[in-house]
């Protein structure tokens, strides 16, 4: 005979449509009968979302990203419609890309970079990507329960996304998210990458300043250096710069910075160099975000800020036609029909993969 107090029903809409609030467990009643299940809140509309998000609530921005991250047709149509509306309301914030291998102390250094950012009185909004399994598709999705302090900041907002395969290191729907992000108040946008190497590149499309963060004493650091990464990046902030690693710290940045001397700048105006920063030493915390204000200042004075976010917004709409001919494309009944069988023959060496290519373009 089942537990009584361990009701055995499953909510059928509460993880599938963004649309509903979650059910809560209906509990058990003083004589130890299961409760009713609560029903499920109304439906939100357009303009709940919009009312939600401008005014901050972050429960219905969580439901809004879920929303714009789903790839079910209906909710793509109301997610698009949604970014029409809020998109005049983004743009207002600082859109910062930390990457570096796992292990360099990403989560621990920008848990204290936003506690100390929230301390200021600004708005946080960390959009930590965390690898997806190529097995299962399923991620870890654990950066809020590492940034402990930071969770329990009130200007502070958190939001685990798999990279469900993205090379660039980033969710697909990231850039939607920093502008829904954007629209609720939040005036510093941090994204924490996956780390996986040159591909950042990805992320150097959707921020205005991108920095990677670096270890001292990990081996030959110039050996290390993975020219890809470097040559897009604003800063390099060699990290745990504190105890017996600050000596080594320092002179690690001093071999980065005379490297850097032969690179071209990541972005025009501004000299890409190195530093030393600890997630335990608040004025290293602080030089690092001056360095960044001092980029935002010079930047817009030039024009250089406000051309790479256009380029980028140009960039996203050509990147986003790709992906929805792809789309399209394979969703094709003939294609579908077509494709097991030359994909039989390109994995037998019957049929070359370029001749493959023809065969099915030619069919389309």
């Amino acid at each position: 005979m089942p537990n009584k107090t361990q009701p055995d029903w499953q909510p059928k809409d509460a993880h599938h449509d963004p649309h509903f609030a979650c059910f809560v467990s209906p509990g058990v009643d003083d004589t130890g009968n299961v409760k009713s299940p609560l029903k499920k809140r109304h439906k939100l509309t357009l303009d709940d979302y919009e009312r939600g998000i401008l005014s901050s609530n972050k429960t219905i921005l969580s439901r809004a990203i879920t929303l714009v991250e789903s790839n079910l047709p209906e909710h793509e149509e109301v997610a698009q419609a949604l970014l029409q509306r809020i998109l005049p309301k983004a743009g207002n914030s600082i859109r910062v890309g930390i990457t570096g291998v796992p292990g360099v102390g990403k989560s621990t250094l920008i848990e204290s970079l936003g506690c100390m950012l929230c301390e200021k009185g600004h708005h946080v909004a960390i959009l930590a990507v965390d690898p997806s399994s190529s097995v299962t598709g399923g991620s870890i999705l654990g950066d809020k329960t590492r940034m402990e302090q930071l969770v329990r900041q009130p200007n502070a907002y958190i939001r685990p996304s798999p990279s469900s395969g993205s090379l660039g290191g980033v969710g697909r729907k990231s850039r939607e998210t920093m502008l829904l992000c954007e629209a609720a108040g939040y005036d510093i946008i941090l994204v924490e990458t996956v780390g996986v190497g040159q591909n950042e590149i990805t992320v150097r499309s959707m921020v205005d300043f991108f920095f990677l963060i670096m270890l001292a004493g990990a081996g030959d650091e110039l050996q290390g250096m993975k020219k890809g990464v470097i040559e897009i990046a604003d800063l390099l902030a060699v990290n745990k710069a504190d105890g017996n690693n600050l000596q080594p710290a320092r002179l690690a940045a001093s071999e980065y910075d005379r490297v850097l001397e032969f690179l071209q700048p990541a972005t025009s105006g501004w000299k890409t160099h190195a530093v030393t920063c600890s997630a335990f030493e608040l004025p290293t915390l602080e030089s690092l975000w001056n360095t960044i204000e001092e980029f935002r200042t010079i930047t817009k004075e030039s024009g250089a800020f406000i051309a790479r976010r256009k380029q980028q917004s140009i960039e996203w709409m050509h990147a986003m036609i790709a992906e929805e001919l792809r789309n399209r494309f394979l969703r094709s009944e003939r294609i579908q029909a077509l494709l097991p069988e030359i994909e039989q023959q390109v994995a037998n060496n019957t049929l070359p993969a370029a001749s493959a290519v023809d065969q099915i373009m030619r069919e389309m």
